[in-house]
């Protein structure tokens, strides 16, 4: 099984792998990248009990008919 790419919207793409698990991913226009986009990972200082605070950035994506696509992330709310 080949993998499928499916255009929900000028914006939301699905794409099969060949496991049958079925991935959503968002497309911007270079302008309109997220804040997170192009790091793995980003030091952003220590909190009051001095851990690291550590945010995790988007570092993988393809382009394809003029946008950036990325993995769409559920929000943890």
């Amino acid at each position: 099984m080949a993998r499928t790419f499916k255009i929900k919207n000028k914006t939301t793409m699905f794409i099969t792998n060949q496991n049958g698990i079925r991935i959503e991913y968002k497309g911007y226009p270079v302008g309109e990248l997220p804040n997170s986009f192009g790091f793995k990972y980003k030091f952003n200082g220590y909190d009051e009990d001095g851990y690291e605070i550590i945010k995790e950035g988007k570092y993988e994506w393809f382009n394809f008919k003029g946008l950036t696509w990325l993995e769409k992330t559920e929000l943890p709310w």
